[in-house]
């Protein structure tokens, strides 16, 4: 029998749903671990996107976008496959973590050892078992701890195929970035599958907004490369901006931070950022914008020390082009 994607031992045939319990190392009292794998297949051949979230524990706008998007039903009008894993690193979830037990990356670990550490063996089970069966990957990913991320794209925008992809998530921020070495990304792309890192809000939150536009650029992409027909789900159409150069504009000195530029916000060379406060008097230092652009990560502590990364500035050159498809967005996918 031809067109069968087999995983963890289970086949799945065309017009077939189902959950896969894909077999993890036990915690050590002995509990069994099991990673549940999504795979929903309609009844026409079409390409296999996988969709992942939670490779950082604590990142979990990523898994609520999964959840919305299994709820929409898709295998009625679907061509093709999809594989959805809304929890990844299950080790990093329980503990409200991003790394695992061994304090390792997933995300840096691929793609990973069927002998080797924990994080490496987690690695090579997503490699060998999701990503080599996968012709598309989008991964989910949000700031890291006390940090926020502005809803936008991180891909290859030398890659024409990977661009295009881009293109039809609809957000309005997309960044050119470098692989980084052992992440999914990078071994994605040494087998030459086109991979989308979607990037918003912070750890350990759940933000409306950053799950709205994700559920959307999910859509948006599965129409583009034709796996939905029929009747589909409403998709937005955003126009893209992208930038080639992001900045991390840090502290000069420790003490209180206050910022006046929100996240999202446009600034300019020279405009002032925040003020960054001696908490024991009264003098106060300023910070202000190395270069014209978007800010699209910003800390969100107040307590600050030297050096400490403060926002996440990326360049545009047509901020007022930006700015409109930030509002458009705002406007299709804000808190009702």
């Amino acid at each position: 029998m031809t067109n069968i994607i087999t995983i963890a031992g289970e086949e799945i045939l065309p017009g077939q749903e189902k959950t896969i319990m894909l077999s993890m190392p036990r915690l050590y009292d002995w509990t069994p671990l099991a990673m549940p794998v999504h795979v929903i297949r309609g009844k026409l051949d079409g390409p296999t996107v996988c969709l992942t979230a939670a490779v950082h524990g604590d990142e979990l706008n990523g898994t609520e976008i999964i959840r919305r998007i299994l709820k929409k039903k898709l295998k009625k009008n679907l061509k093709g496959t999809i594989i959805a894993i809304p929890v990844v690193n299950i080790y990093g979830f329980l503990n409200q973590d991003r790394y695992l037990m061994d304090r390792r990356d997933l995300n840096r670990s691929f793609p990973g050892s069927k002998k080797g550490s924990l994080a490496s063996r987690l690695a090579h089970l997503i490699s060998t078992e999701i990503i080599s069966k996968s012709n598309y990957c989008i991964d989910l990913h949000t700031g890291s701890l006390h940090r926020s991320n502005f809803p936008q794209i991180r891909a290859d925008m030398d890659n024409p195929i990977v661009k295009e992809l881009a293109d039809a998530f609809n957000v309005p921020v997309a960044l050119h970035a470098k692989l980084r070495d052992g992440s999914m990304r990078q071994h994605a792309d040494d087998k030459h599958i086109p991979f989308l890192l979607y990037e918003a809000g912070e750890s350990l939150r759940l933000d409306e907004l950053c799950i709205k536009t994700g559920v959307n650029g999910i859509l948006g992409v599965l129409n583009k490369i034709g796996m939905l027909e029929g009747k589909m789900p409403a998709i937005k159409t955003i126009t893209t901006s992208y930038s080639r150069t992001s900045s991390w504009v840090r502290a000069q000195c420790s003490g209180i931070f206050r910022p006046c530029k929100k996240l999202g916000g446009h600034v300019k060379k020279g405009e002032l950022l925040a003020y960054i406060g001696n908490p024991t008097d009264t003098v106060e230092n300023k910070l202000f914008s190395p270069i014209n652009g978007i800010i699209i990560g910003k800390n969100n502590l107040p307590m600050v020390h030297e050096g400490a990364a403060l926002f996440n500035i990326a360049e545009f050159t047509q901020l007022a082009k930006v700015e409109a498809q930030i509002e458009v967005m705002k406007d299709s996918h804000g808190p009702v």
